[in-house]
């Protein structure tokens, strides 16, 4: 568990990472705070996803994605659209 917390502190700097126990099921919870100690973003991840490559980079781009949204540099709306986007780009099959 400590690779991958320092895994994700240093994909999500300057914010200070913590990970913590949570659930029966080996949850883990992240915490992210700024650099005042306030909690900018916290969630609960599956331990597979916390430990897997692929699934990490995706913890790794939501939780960027929520940091943006936390800090008022995102509205949820724009994701929104920026999918619906994405998705009228693809090709018809």
């Amino acid at each position: 568990m400590e690779s991958i917390s320092l895994l994700l502190g240093e994909a999500l700097s300057p914010y200070q990472v913590s990970l913590s126990p949570s659930g029966a099921q080996g949850e883990c919870l992240v915490t992210l705070k700024n650099s005042s100690g306030a909690i900018v973003v916290e969630r609960q991840f599956n331990h597979a996803q916390l430990t897997d490559k692929r699934q990490l980079t995706d913890v790794v781009d939501g939780l960027h994605r929520d940091i943006l949204i936390a800090e008022g540099r995102l509205e949820p709306c724009v994701i929104a659209a920026l999918r619906n986007a994405a998705l009228d780009k693809r090709p018809a099959l």
